[in-house]
């Protein structure tokens, strides 16, 4: 498959060239269908790809011996200090911490036993706690998180039984959901304040939020209700005593931990949402959870090399593609094209959800994000901010297939779920997901 879609990209690149394309431009072409071909294929991992991406342009497009009109590639390089990798940076530390010192199994605790054993309030909890986790946990740290502690719930119920199948098909949508709420929840929507800012265009932490979580209570209480609707008809009660029987009393050190953890989580929560206040960019907030939690003990030299490094590596290569794209005249190209084909705004809008929606079903959130984001913003000059927002909200609408989000290989690999359980709630949150973020953007903007 490498070599497949290294021959289709140097096809497309022999193609699409024109006689007025700077060998820059050239170069640009293949090196995109390049990597769409990789990413989608996955030939190689998708981080390895953003390298490949970042070296490629470093060595075609700034080389005398290669580019006739070599480039200054500084700014492809420096993608990775890019303030949206240290905000995502700041969240990995967060939420590992919060792993670390089993914050997030204590307050998903409290929340199964203040739903009680009526099955419908056991599942509106567990979907809930399972949303507000994801806002700060990515949606597969979320999933593994929440899959464990309910396990012991699972295994006193029938395999069948309507109760687990609303349970797992919901944890993956509420994860997911909740990951649109926050910059950090889901790296597509730190991709699309990235792109935002290089274009001038500046998207606080609490804006996002006003954005993201609206649509993540919709898509959870739609989802919570279909799967209620379908699947929980007996209202017997549920035994919830295996929460009493797994507690452990912490030690004084790991007391010591979590208590530093929450501070750290509210000053640094409060600090993003106090922006226009202070003046603090979020990106250099990220410095509380990052200093702290190490200088205190909580997260370790380990810990640190534990941290899904290879996302960030992820965001950088798709920052510096968009970039290259856009440096090289080459978005501008097309864009012209298509905007003398004078399709109405609106239904370019509509287009680009779905699109960006059925993209992601495929590939990641964060590669659908990274490629049509740019094109997208080049297309629609003038909506740049809106339709940022919409094709990364709608990127993390994907649900309907066991690749289309690592949450959902989570839940299947639990041997209770068949492929076409997944049917109804990724066909209903994908057509839901991206026509909802195209009217409340539209609306909000």
């Amino acid at each position: 498959m490498f070599l497949v879609s290294l021959g289709i990209a140097i096809g497309f690149a022999f193609l699409l060239k024109e006689p007025g394309f700077s060998d820059s431009q050239v170069y640009m072409i293949f090196l995109l269908v390049f990597a769409v071909g990789l990413w989608v294929t996955e030939a190689i991992p998708a981080f390895a790809v953003s390298l490949f991406i970042i070296a490629f342009q470093v060595f075609a497009l700034g080389n005398k011996y290669f580019n006739s009109a070599p480039e200054n590639t500084e700014h492809y390089v420096q993608t990775f200090s890019d303030s949206i990798i240290w905000l995502l940076l700041g969240g990995f530390f967060l939420a590992k911490a919060m792993a670390k010192t089993k914050l997030d199994e204590s307050l998903f605790r409290v929340t199964l036993k203040v739903a009680g054993s009526n099955p419908k309030n056991l599942f509106i909890g567990i979907m809930t706690i399972t949303m507000i986790a994801s806002m700060l946990l990515s949606n597969t740290a979320t999933t593994t998180m929440v899959l464990a502690a309910i396990m012991p719930l699972l295994n006193t119920l029938d395999k069948n039984s309507g109760l687990t199948k609303a349970i797992l098909l919901g944890i993956p949508v509420a994860s997911t959901a909740g990951g649109i709420a926050t910059i950090i929840g889901t790296p597509a929507n730190a991709i699309a304040v990235g792109a935002l800012e290089r274009a001038g265009i500046k998207i606080e932490f609490l804006d996002w939020v006003i954005y993201g979580l609206p649509i993540a209570i919709v898509l959870t209480a739609v989802s919570c209700f279909v799967l209620i609707r379908t699947y929980i008809k007996d209202k017997s009660p549920v035994s919830i005593d295996f929460l009493d029987e797994q507690q452990i009393a912490p030690t004084r050190e790991l007391s010591l931990h979590r208590n530093i953890v929450i501070v750290v989580i509210l000053v640094t929560i409060g600090l993003w949402g106090t922006t226009s206040l202070h003046g603090i960019k979020a990106a250099s907030v990220c410095a509380v959870p990052l200093v702290v939690l190490t200088l205190t003990g909580v997260l370790s030299g380990k810990d640190v090399q534990g941290l899904p490094w290879d996302t960030l590596l992820l965001v950088a290569g798709g920052l510096s593609l968009g970039a290259g794209l856009e440096h090289t005249g080459l978005l501008n190209h097309y864009a012209k094209m298509l905007i003398a084909i004078n399709l109405n705004s609106m239904l370019l809008i509509f287009i680009f959800g779905f699109l960006a929606m059925l993209l992601a079903n495929v590939m990641t959130n964060s590669t659908t994000s990274a490629l049509m984001i740019p094109v997208c913003m080049a297309i629609l000059p003038t909506l740049k901010l809106e339709v940022s927002l919409i094709v990364a909200l709608s990127s993390s609408a994907a649900l309907v297939l066991l690749a289309s989000s690592p949450s959902n290989a989570i839940v299947f690999n639990t041997g209770y779920l068949e492929q076409k359980d997944f049917r109804l709630n990724g066909i209903l949150i994908g057509l839901i997901g991206p026509l909802l973020a195209i009217l409340w953007v539209l609306f909000m903007t």
